[in-house]
């Protein structure tokens, strides 16, 4: 997993409450075993005029010129701001993988699905939470600056404005812990690989009868 330390981008914003994780990504691409090749589908539906399916290729499909994402101020845009219960909807890590694909690094909104904020995290993708006054204050800048970037620096806990004004955020502290070291949760079990291996044995010799096996099954 990518580390995330602190991060300074050009802000996209999606001025929709409820945005919902099948608007992410459609039913349809749920079909890929693959982990890759969502970045193009993100938004499909509010994306592109045309109805989209796995593997498409995208150079030939027309963009809906009214979506944010399609508007050429917002090209390259690393950071995007939401409204009310961002990532509502199914759960799916497809829609995490979707953004991330795309390009973005992190998430501003006033408030978010529990499983969507838990699937982003998990996946390196900082989602920040923060008051609906500083969102408001936050968007009527995006689009009346164009270029318009803010730093998102999760070891200080803070989003800073272009004038220098910091807003602070909460984070869930082991969930920070990963996304600075860029370690999921995997990798903070094998950790205390060492500790299992240990407590294994330790189990195996006070309680045998456990870890014992009939003829015909493997151990």
């Amino acid at each position: 997993m990518e580390k995330f330390t602190e991060h300074c981008g050009l802000v996209v914003p999606l001025d929709r409450d409820n945005v919902d994780t099948d608007a992410m990504i459609p039913k349809q691409f749920l079909k890929s075993i693959r982990r890759t090749g969502y970045g193009p589908h993100l938004f499909d539906e509010w994306r592109w005029l045309d109805h989209g399916e796995p593997g498409m290729d995208v150079s030939g499909r027309k963009p809906n010129p009214d979506f944010v994402l399609n508007q050429p101020r917002y090209q390259g845009a690393t950071i995007m701001i939401g409204r009310r219960n961002f990532g509502c909807g199914s759960s799916r890590e497809h829609a995490v993988w979707a953004l991330q694909q795309y390009g973005i690094r992190c998430v501003l909104a006033p408030s978010y699905s529990d499983i969507f904020r838990n699937n982003a995290l998990k996946n390196g993708l900082l989602v920040v939470q923060l008051p609906e006054a500083e969102m408001d204050t936050l968007f009527d800048e995006t689009l009346a600056t164009p270029g318009y970037r803010l730093t998102v620096s999760l070891e200080a806990q803070t989003v800073t404005r272009p004038g220098g004004q910091s807003i602070a955020f909460e984070i869930d502290p082991y969930r920070r812990q990963c996304l600075l070291d860029g370690t999921d949760d995997i990798d903070a079990v094998l950790a205390h690989a060492e500790a299992i291996r240990n407590y294994e044995t330790m189990a195996r010799r006070a309680q045998p009868w456990l870890y014992s096996t009939q003829p015909g099954q493997a151990d």
